[in-house]
């Protein structure tokens, strides 16, 4: 959530960051009435309690007609105290309500717009020219099936539409991005986990994914829990209601985990192959620092998702995602997109966000400085591979004319140093 001082100071500021992500405006108005609610009976119940307590000393001293009328006021007192504190209770809740309804503050420097006013920042590689070479590629689909890799139709059946085997050299591939993933991660200072798949609430709910993403969040209503759709909820849960130590920051942790989605509103979208499914596998990045780096740390998390695609020589290319497809705790996003042939168009395959003090604040995780001020920290995520996705960009950019697939020469050592998937007989 944002500071409520920054929201009656600039509330300007927060209305056009919520113009800009095409979002209610007039949540703004509403947050601080019910604010000034809030606040205002906060008084009232304090003059009120204050008056209680004099009156309290006054009366074992007082007689007659003085004392029968210090008694009336205080029975009066009584009843506009209880008045004064549920006013006060209920504004607290809507208040409590409303901001956690309001989305982070977008950094001045992303776009504004919609999903398609993204800014290129830069381009990687470049794509084959698959005509020179005297071939049409294969869309991932026919190499999986080539290949023995993945198994879609034996998906659909046990688990309906979205759903895929990987069988095969697939499997090994998916445990081979896995393990190249961490081990780049690790090299880097991070700190592997395996995070639960099913949070509570209040995990789900600190993140910021019960907001615009719930639709795609699965439930269990019986368990009061929600499957994870990424590792990033448990990761920023991991220190919920924590005070950390300065001098301890950054914390930097590697997640890997299933995630789940459904995938509502994508209705004929992706249909074919593994592109968008309901579980996949990921790495996914976290950080908590302090707020004053957490700029400086976007753009290395970025650096280091720029470095496994390098690493497995795909082309692709870097976006400044614009503020209408944030998601509601970050302020600004960056995406990179491989190039897929079949498609003949980039396709997001991992992204960072800078969530600042969103995360914190809702999961009430705060720094503790030298001097022992406590405030709030920033949070981070990237994720380093989804793995169906990344199997994609592998199997469509990496492949030969005979159905194989040249292995990139880093995540050789992975694949039991394996060069060619070669097709099954």
């Amino acid at each position: 959530m944002i500071d409520l001082r920054l929201l009656r100071e600039n509330p300007d500021r927060v209305r056009a960051s919520q113009r800009a992500r095409g979002e209610d405006v007039d949540l703004v108005d509403a947050l601080l009435s019910a604010d000034e609610r809030r606040r205002s009976s906060g008084s009232r119940f304090d003059e009120l309690r204050n008056e209680q307590r004099t009156l309290g000393k006054q009366i074992p001293k007082a007689q007659g007609d003085e004392k029968a009328a210090l008694l009336k006021r205080t029975g009066e007192l009584a009843t506009q105290v209880k008045a004064a504190e549920a006013e006060q209770r209920e504004a607290t809740e809507e208040a409590d309500r409303l901001i956690r309804q309001l989305a982070n503050l977008i950094d001045p420097a992303a776009p504004v717009g919609g999903e398609e006013d993204f800014v290129t920042l830069e381009e990687i590689g470049t794509p084959r020219d698959f005509a020179a070479e005297g071939f049409e590629p294969k869309d991932h689909v026919e190499l999986g099936k080539v290949l023995g890799a993945i198994d879609t139709e034996r998906g659909a059946k046990v688990a309906g539409s979205r759903s895929y085997y990987l069988t095969g050299v697939g499997a090994l591939l998916e445990l081979a991005l896995v393990n190249m993933a961490v081990a780049q991660a690790v090299e880097a200072g991070f700190t592997p986990m395996i995070t639960p798949a099913l949070v509570r609430p209040a995990a789900m709910d600190g993140t910021g994914f019960l907001g615009q993403a719930a639709e795609n969040v699965y439930f269990l209503e019986e368990e009061d829990r929600y499957l994870v759709g990424t590792s990033e909820v448990p990761l920023a849960a991991y220190h919920m209601d924590e005070i950390i130590d300065a001098d301890k920051l950054p914390l930097r942790y590697a997640g890997y985990s299933s995630c789940f989605r459904r995938e509502a509103g994508t209705y004929g979208k992706d249909t074919r192959g593994i592109i968008r499914v309901h579980q996949f596998e990921k790495v996914e990045m976290f950080v908590f620092t302090t707020p004053e780096d957490a700029e400086a740390e976007h753009r290395r998390l970025l650096q280091w998702e720029k470095d496994f695609l390098n690493a497995l020589e795909l082309p692709y290319r870097v976006i400044d995602v614009a503020s209408g497809d944030l998601g509601s705790s970050a302020v600004r996003k960056f995406d990179i997109e491989a190039w897929i042939p079949t498609q003949g168009k980039y396709r997001e395959v991992t992204s960072t966000s800078n969530c600042t003090e969103f995360q914190s604040r809702r999961l009430a995780i705060r720094l503790r400085e030298e001097g022992g001020k406590v405030r709030p920290l920033a949070t981070l995520n990237g994720t380093l591979v989804a793995v169906p996705r990344m199997i994609v960009a592998i199997l469509e950019n990496h492949q030969l004319a005979d159905g194989s697939v040249a292995v990139p020469e880093a995540l050789r050592p992975f694949l039991g140093g394996r060069a060619v998937l070669e097709p099954v007989k």
